[in-house]
């Protein structure tokens, strides 16, 4: 799962990148993808050790990450959603997308605790 981790760390820095990018570097806070992608692909690395407990240890941080950027991304788009004004329809859009592929992490690692609990190795 450390190496899943590193790839979802790849795709939510790209996706804050273009956020940013494509806003003309204008909105900061376009790369709160990026943020969320660096602690994920920092804990990843971690992760990635012959120690279990260690990657136990790093791997649960990284779902507990992953889960409560799911939460605060799906706060914010109701926000964005009940506001008097309309949204922005690219902010919406990333932010769709990130709770899409924060919850897509979230469950797959759900999955993969769930199949190693089963097999013994916990």
């Amino acid at each position: 799962m450390a190496r899943v981790t590193l790839i979802f760390a790849v795709l939510l820095i790209a996706l804050g990148m273009a956020g940013y990018l494509g806003t003309g570097s204008a909105h900061p806070t376009a790369l709160i993808p990026a943020w969320i992608g660096l602690a994920l692909g920092f804990g990843g690395l971690l992760a990635i050790s012959p120690n279990e407990g260690r990657r136990k240890l790093f791997m649960h941080i990284n779902v507990t990450i992953g889960l409560l950027g799911f939460l605060g991304t799906v706060g914010e788009i109701a926000r964005s959603l009940l506001s008097a004004l309309s949204p922005d329809p690219i902010a919406l859009a990333a932010k769709i997308t990130l709770a899409g592929l924060l919850l897509l992490y979230v469950a797959l690692c759900v999955r993969s605790f769930i199949a190693a609990r089963r097999s013994g190795k916990v």
